[in-house]
């Protein structure tokens, strides 16, 4: 396992995470979540080197951090990395554009979440709390930025981060400028290359971590996915994969299979590609079968992408704007 570093909060990280969304379940997410394999797949990313676990109240309702919290009592001699978010009082992702910073983080909301959290974890500080929605427009409010200081005074988190919101990586710009934000996480994938134009210039700048989310465009770039693909309505992906979305993906995502090297794999491919910006701290792949934990970890492995063939992936680059399904 390669390690990288966290930005300004100089943690050495594994340059292959883990997101914990998908192995949770519960309403909102993923179905199909498996609570008696989960254990042997974060135990195996473990024992590969991972030392980076990105998870979320909303993951599950708590599951998720629970889990985490397992697994840390289960590995006491490793110093393993723990981030966790904040999830939106009004439960809109992402915010509707009249949503005040009182209507999605008052400070009331910001302490006792991470109160939640903590206590899920069992932990007395968390690594990384992140606000799990953004809008720039709520930077310069000192009411989410003296909860936060307060709560770092008071050792119960240590680095303050965003996940910005889906295709909407310069939504976060101002509220690095106010200092306090050490980390952002990102979509940035195959498709989604756009944080390249300006956000990971600035955090080189200002020497903020990157975690990069999302790096198989929840499941487009694993290369299984065909236009006959169905999810059950609980599911959030019948949302996202619904009829404006399946089809490109999937033709897309062909296209891109056709320059996939003899002996490698598309989800390979993938995170390659992201991992061969200097700006990407740490990418966090979601992981709920033991063989994509080894296929996965197997990656970070040093040697980088051949100039040719990451000349060829960007010619895949899809811009997108949000919309009503892309949540």
């Amino acid at each position: 396992m390669q390690y990288r570093r966290m930005g300004r909060l100089g943690w050495q990280v594994s340059e292959i995470g883990y997101g914990m969304w998908g192995i949770a379940g519960g309403p909102g997410n993923f179905t199909g979540a498996d609570y008696e394999t989960a254990p042997d797949c974060l135990n195996a990313a473990v024992e590969a080197g991972c030392n980076f676990f990105d998870t979320a109240w909303v993951y599950g309702r708590g599951i998720s951090e629970r889990m985490l919290g397992e697994l840390l009592r289960a590995h006491p001699d490793k110093r393993l990395y723990v981030a966790t978010k904040i999830p939106p009082k009004n439960r809109e992702w992402p915010p509707r554009p009249g949503d005040t910073l009182e209507d999605v983080f008052p400070a009331a909301h910001i302490r006792e979440y991470t109160e939640r959290s903590l206590e899920n974890l069992g932990l007395a500080t968390i690594d990384l709390m992140q606000f799990h929605v953004w809008e720039d427009r709520w930077a310069e409010d000192e009411t989410w930025q003296r909860a936060m200081s307060d709560l770092r005074a008071e050792g119960l988190i240590g680095g303050i981060g965003i996940s910005v919101n889906r295709w909407e990586p310069a939504n976060c710009l101002k509220a690095i400028e106010t200092g306090l934000i050490d980390v952002i996480q990102v979509i940035y994938n195959v498709f989604d290359q756009a944080p390249e134009d300006v956000l990971f210039r600035v955090a080189r700048e200002k020497d903020i971590g990157i975690i990069a989310r999302v790096p198989f465009d929840e499941g487009g770039l694993t290369g299984t996915l065909t236009k006959a693909a169905t999810f059950p309505p609980e599911d959030w992906r019948s949302t996202y994969f619904g009829p404006e979305n399946l089809g490109p993906t999937v033709e897309r995502a062909d296209a891109a299979k056709r320059i996939v090297p003899a002996g490698s794999t598309l989800p390979e491919l993938a995170l390659r590609f992201i991992l061969h910006h200097p700006a990407v701290s740490t990418v966090i792949p979601g992981m709920r079968k033991l063989a994509n934990v080894h296929a996965n970890m197997a990656v970070s492995d040093g040697p980088p992408l051949p100039p040719e063939l990451l000349a060829e992936l960007r010619k895949h680059r899809w811009d997108r704007t949000p919309t009503a399904w892309s949540q």
